[in-house]
C-alpha cells in the first residue's frame, strides 16, 4: 500500500524513534509498504518517521545511483532498529535531496565510510561497512530515526536562504507527485 509521506514541519520527524518490535506481526507488511511508497515517490530510501511511525526503521535501493556510479553495488536492504558505530575519512559535500523535504537540493557534508549493525528483514543480526553513494544513503536515512533532517546539517546563511521554501513545505503549498501529510 503506498501510504502518505510526512512533510518538513510535522513534529514526527523531529522525535527520535522508538526501537522495533522484532515480534510485531505487522513488520513484514510495514516494510513491504515502505518499499512500495518509496518507489512510487522515486526515493533511494524511506525511514518509518517518514510515514508517521516512530520507529528505528529504514529501507534502501541504491539501484537508481548505478547510471552514475557504475563501481559501486547496487543494494536493496532493510534496517531495523541500526545502530551506526563508527564514521570515518574526511567529511565531502554530496547533493541531497529527501522525500520529506520535496523540491530542495543541497550538498550536505558527510563522512564517507559508516559501520552499522542493524537487523535485516528476516530478522537477522549483521554487522556491515558501507561507504560511498550506500554510506551517503544511509546516513541520510539514519538522521530520520534519530530526528534530524539534512537541513540540519546547513549553515545558518543557507537556512536562511531556503526559510521561504522549508515554509511552502510545512504549509502545504508544495505539490511533488506523491501524497504528503503536513502538520
Amino acid at each position: 500500500m503506498i501510504l502518505p509521506i510526512y512533510v518538513y514541519g510535522h513534529p514526527i520527524l523531529r522525535r527520535q524513534a522508538a526501537d522495533v518490535s522484532l515480534t510485531d506481526e505487522n513488520l513484514k507488511t510495514l516494510i513491504e509498504d515502505m518499499y512500495e511508497t518509496m518507489y512510487h515517490a522515486n526515493g533511494v530510501g524511506l525511514a518509518a518517521p517518514q510515514i508517521g511511525k516512530s520507529l528505528r526503521l529504514f529501507v534502501i535501493d541504491s539501484a537508481p545511483y548505478k547510471e552514475f556510479y557504475p563501481n559501486e553495488d547496487a543494494r536493496k536492504i532493510t534496517f531495523i532498529n541500526p545502530t551506526i558505530t563508527t564514521r570515518t575519512g574526511e567529511e565531502f559535500p554530496f547533493n541531497e535531496g529527501c522525500l520529506s523535504l520535496p523540491e530542495i537540493h543541497e550538498d550536505v557534508m558527510r563522512q564517507p565510510a559508516i559501520d552499522i549493525t542493524y537487523f535485516d528483514e528476516t530478522l537477522n543480526q549483521k554487522t556491515e561497512h558501507f561507504e560511498g553513494v550506500l554510506a551517503r544513503i544511509i546516513q541520510h536515512e539514519y538522521d530520520h530515526i534519530e530526528g534530524m533532517v539534512f537541513t540540519d546539517k546547513l549553515s545558518s546563511l543557507k537556512k536562511m536562504i531556503l526559510k521561504r521554501k522549508l515554509s511552502d513545505i510545512a504549509t502545504g503549498k508544495t505539490k511533488p507527485g506523491y501524497k504528503i501529510k503536513n502538520q
